[in-house]
């Protein structure tokens, strides 16, 4: 997500604020000016959608029909091309049903959004970002060398960036998707615990998504990279964060070293990045990392149906801490899976991250 303080007007951004800051402290002039306009841009578009915010009520979209005009129903893509403008949404270049473009910003974005569809739909009975089977619009080559993704409330945007060439990647799309589905079933505040675990919820299912497309990936044998390969080849960075081993994804000296923590010992005490949301998001990512890799086999099957079920849960709070998400993670495990050993499982993962399940 990109800083700001309403928290309800956010736009959810891929890129932490503070790796482009970095660049701008660090960078030759090409890359401190890319940095630099993309901070610009994400404050724009932040600001843009709280006017759409406090707009009324879209009678298009209440009607069961997009505001671009796409009945909801089945999955519908529609990838829109900006051509290096920043105007949303630019011309429409691949819909839903339509061949391969050979652009592989537009078709990773339409395939990055299938594969996300299908997975919520398949796996977890969600017919898309809304339960309701509304459409899905991305935009692509939004901006010149804009250094983000960012999910705005209508779209999933990505830059052809300057520093980063794979804005497109598949754990990418699906996080940005997932702040929409986490839009709708919880409006987790993005600010501190709550912003945290709002970007940890993201990160679970780019991950998760990626396994499944691996061929339902054992969770001990993936890579737990969210945005790997994003980085230009000249920067040391395997991806934007590991959710493995929180703190290794990233260290150049110009974009910094990854700053996430693995335990709450090492828990960030911040005013930037909302309260550090896309920093101690590392906590929660290393305790699912653990469950699923504890309780076995494709994470989407079992470790990602009780965060998702902790997601729609009633008693998750929009203010939630760690401590009560972490528990409403163990009492969704023993009620789906109450002969199994998965709920022990899940509470020994967060003890292992420094927070204490009390019953």
């Amino acid at each position: 997500m990109c800083e700001q303080v309403g928290h309800r007007h956010s736009i959810f951004c891929v890129v932490p604020p503070h790796v482009l800051r970095e660049i701008v402290r660090n960078g030759g002039p090409d890359a401190r000016e890319s940095a630099l306009k993309t901070l610009s841009i994400d404050n724009t578009q932040r600001n843009l959608r709280g006017i759409r915010l406090a707009a009324p009520v879209d009678q298009a979209l209440a009607a069961g029909v997009s505001a671009l005009g796409t009945v909801q129903g089945g999955k519908q893509r529609t990838i829109h091309g900006a051509n290096n403008t920043e105007t949303l949404p630019g011309d429409v270049v691949r819909s839903e049903g339509a061949p391969a473009t050979g652009d592989r910003a537009v078709d990773e974005a339409y395939d990055g959004l299938g594969h996300t569809y299908d997975y919520y739909l398949n796996i977890l009975g969600r017919n898309s970002l809304d339960g309701q089977g509304g459409p899905l619009h991305a935009v692509v080559h939004f901006g010149q060398n804009f250094d983000n993704a960012f999910w705005d409330g209508r779209y999933m945007v990505f830059g052809d960036g300057f520093l980063l060439d794979h804005l497109t990647d598949l754990t990418v799309a699906t996080h940005e998707l997932t702040h929409g589905v986490t839009e709708v079933e919880a409006q987790l505040l993005y600010h501190k615990q709550s912003g945290a675990l709002n970007e940890h919820v993201s990160d679970v299912f780019g991950s998760v998504v990626k396994q499944y497309v691996n061929g339902r990936q054992d969770a001990g044998q993936a890579d737990w990279l969210i945005g790997e390969g994003i980085w230009r080849d000249d920067i040391q960075g395997k991806a934007l964060r590991s959710m493995s081993n929180p703190g290794s994804a990233h260290d150049d000296p110009l974009i910094g070293k990854d700053p996430q923590p693995a335990h709450m010992d090492g828990y960030v005490r911040t005013h930037e990045d909302n309260g550090g949301v896309h920093i101690n998001s590392g906590i929660p990512n290393r305790a699912f990392y653990l469950a699923a890799t504890g309780i076995g086999g494709f994470a989407g099957d079992k470790a990602a149906r009780i965060w998702y079920a902790t997601l729609r849960d009633d008693r998750l709070r929009i203010r939630a801490k760690f401590k009560e998400f972490a528990l409403l993670t163990y009492i969704n495990a023993w009620n789906l899976f109450p002969e199994g050993d998965e709920a022990n499982i899940v509470k020994s993962a967060w003890a292992e991250v420094g927070i204490e399940i009390s019953q």
